[in-house]
């Protein structure tokens, strides 16, 4: 049975603050920290008019916001999606500034996008409308205060076209964005960040729910970069991958599937729908919530369970992939299923983490091999959610509310101690 009913009509902004002032009310926070707090350091909207090859004349909107600097130089994402808003970019900017924080990275939080659909166009009207991009933003970014990276509908690819662009204005200046390709000063294990920094949390929550992770029953909403990353690091920790979706559809098979081998159809079909597999079942993609599982990654697009299907989720442990898949009065729907949550700021930190390692290679001119980016990485993601276990245990709450006082008491105590900047 399809879900019948829309998500709760919160903007994605709205539904952050939400979280934020559950934690806050914890910690007594004053009504003016909160103001301080909540309200972003800088936005930016930019008129972007291209010509295309087609000889057409089309302007586009482009955004970015700057959340929170306390910490340190802003970071975040550049996506390119029709979708793409101020309202949107405004939440994941915030979401940026509480994550850092959740992983002690010395990072603010920002978030940028265009709202355009790349598949549209040619790769010379993306690198153009790219560049343009990049020169408006140009006196706003740096090693140093901002530090874009790639998003949904961005890769290493548009990446290098920003650092190029940048850095003709201030010379070679390969950590003004990470995500790039390794000829360009990227990192190892980039590409598969996400995926692996889950795959880190899960394993090290597993013990502490008495989930042995060994046959675990997986359930993947979306097979994008993260879905498939995460699904492929699980499966090698011995967990079947029972069930998977994309936007056509869910398949479901009780022995698992082979992770390459969605990946191959994926990529030679369009869709893992295609998988030729005897035993199969395939349903309606938002029926993928309520297949039986263990281990429940949602990788796809926010607000995907929500008040109206959350009774659903048929799972023990929820590892967001994806940022705000679950709206807050789901939270308290699974809270009271006994479904454990690990939350988008901490369970999808890997990218924005090893993002951190780029950053500082290039800042130190000197390249670490994958071994240690993926030692590193482990550690971060070990280390904050026994920061979180913490909180959760002073305030006997759930880990998403934990994820938040941990990053509010970082982000309120480093705007404490600069004063007025």
């Amino acid at each position: 049975m399809n879900d019948k009913h829309p998500p709760e009509r919160l903007s994605a902004f709205d539904m952050v603050n939400r979280l934020f002032d559950r934690a806050a009310d914890l910690l007594g926070l004053s009504e003016e920290k909160r103001t301080e707090l909540k309200t972003p350091y800088r936005e930016m909207m930019v008129r972007l008019p291209l010509r295309t090859e087609a000889g057409e004349q089309k302007v586009y909107k482009g955004y970015r916001v700057q959340h929170d600097n306390s910490r340190g130089p802003m970071k975040g994402g550049i996506r390119y999606h029709p979708d793409a808003d101020l309202d949107e970019v405004r939440a994941l900017a915030a979401l940026m500034s509480w994550k850092t924080a959740v992983v002690n990275l010395p990072y603010g939080g920002a978030k940028g996008g265009i709202q355009c659909d790349p598949e549209e166009l040619s790769d010379l009207d993306l690198e153009r409308l790219t560049r343009r991009f990049a020169h408006r933003l140009e006196g706003f970014i740096g090693d140093h205060e901002d530090i874009p990276g790639p998003d949904m509908g961005t890769d290493a690819r548009v990446m290098a076209w920003m650092m190029d662009e940048y850095s003709k204005f201030h010379g070679f200046t390969p950590g003004v964005v990470t995500g790039k390709p390794l000829e360009l000063g990227g990192s190892e294990g980039r590409l598969s960040a996400t995926g692996r920094g889950l795959f880190f949390a899960v394993e090290r929550i597993a013990p502490e729910i008495g989930l042995d992770l060994d046959g675990a029953r997986v359930a993947v909403q979306g097979f994008g970069n993260v879905g498939y990353w995460a699904a492929r690091f699980l499966a090698d920790a011995c967990c079947r991958i029972v069930a998977v979706s994309d936007v056509h559809g869910t398949i479901v098979h009780a022995d698992g599937f082979d992770v390459e081998e969605l990946n191959r159809v994926r990529e030679e079909t369009g869709s893992i729908t295609n998988i030729d597999l005897a035993g199969m079942e395939t349903l309606h993609r938002d029926e993928l919530i309520a297949q039986p599982a263990d281990i429940l990654v949602p990788a796809a697009l926010g607000s995907t369970i929500h008040e109206h299907n959350a009774h659903r989720v048929n799972c023990r442990l929820i590892a967001e992939g994806a940022n705000h898949p679950t709206t807050p009065d789901a939270d308290r729907i699974l809270a009271d299923n006994g479904v454990t949550v690990l939350p988008d700021i901490y369970a999808n930190a890997g990218g924005v983490t090893v993002s951190y390692f780029e950053w500082v290679q290039n800042l130190q001119q000197m390249r670490w091999d994958a071994e240690r980016v993926d030692r590193e990485l482990r550690q971060v993601m070990h280390d904050a959610y026994d920061d979180l276990k913490a909180a959760a245990d002073e305030f006997d709450t759930d880990l998403r509310t934990a994820a938040f006082l941990v990053a509010i008491r970082r982000v309120a105590g480093a705007a404490q101690l600069r004063g007025m900047h």
